[in-house]
């Protein structure tokens, strides 16, 4: 199935159906995926088996430069985000100068749109990276990849790199004292071969008792809207969904659901 990839540092702004109007950050390359993840979902495709080159990352300073321009552009013509996101090719924590763009993020919000979120969505998979994990921090919507309370489910959804375990991310999460959004994909199919759901009741109920340990401000549960790189995959029902939603809120979480 066609997925597509941001062929721009700084793109849209864009109607998202999680956070509202956002104008996008992309810190991976323009012409090709950067992960540590391979989702099976993910709309920006598979990640390149073999690079030609060293991909190569936007610096600090040029996404510095990109952003302010494009800001003072929107507050020109009125149309002011609601939030800065950064997603992109990949995983956004991946970029070596991360905390020092978050913090030049800041300083241009601040400055140009003081009323926009900063969000950043992440795979949780460099939480153990104390610049990381400060940079986070300073954001209002830091939002973490959680699909599965079972690693062998996550291996099978996220194909993640092979220095992977599901017990050190969730004591990452959990060492962020709930100022943290879980987000979690709920999809059905077959690849490879195997089966995939992660809405059986055994999925839910180990995935519940997981989300009311980590204890973040926020629960996000959504399934695919767009192509996906796997063929096979089936989305879940908004009406599933919301009955999930039902089952975070009895344990006291605050949840968004999207279809």
């Amino acid at each position: 199935m066609s997925t597509f990839l941001f062929d721009q540092i700084i793109f849209g702004p864009i109607k998202s159906r999680r956070l509202g109007i956002s104008l996008g950050v992309n810190l991976l390359p323009t012409d090709s995926k950067v992960c540590s993840f391979d989702c099976i979902y993910c709309e920006c495709g598979w990640n390149p088996k073999k690079r030609d080159k060293k991909a190569i990352l936007p610096s600090r300073s040029e996404v510095c430069k990109k952003m302010e321009a494009k800001l003072s552009q929107m507050v020109l013509a009125g149309e002011l985000p609601d939030v800065i996101t950064f997603a992109g090719n990949g995983e956004p924590t991946l970029h070596p100068e991360f905390e020092g763009i978050m913090d030049d993020t800041i300083e241009l919000r601040n400055r140009l749109t003081p009323q926009a979120r900063i969000a950043v969505l992440s795979n949780a998979t460099m939480l153990h990276k104390p610049g990381v994990i400060r940079a986070l921090l300073k954001v209002e919507d830091n939002i973490q990849k959680l699909d599965s309370a079972f690693e062998e489910t996550i291996r099978r959804i996220d194909c993640p790199a092979s220095n992977f375990t599901l017990d050190n991310v969730v004591e990452n999460l959990k060492s962020f004292n709930g100022k943290v959004i879980i987000q979690t994909m709920f999809l059905r199919g077959i690849h490879k071969g195997q089966i995939i759901d992660n809405t059986t009741p055994e999925e839910l109920t180990a995935w519940l008792k997981l989300i009311a340990e980590i204890k973040p401000s926020q629960v996000m549960i959504y399934t695919i809207d767009r192509d996906t790189p796997a063929e096979g995959l089936e989305k879940v029902k908004l009406e599933e969904l919301q009955l999930i939603g039902e089952k975070v809120r009895e344990i006291g979480l605050s949840v968004q659901v999207s279809g």
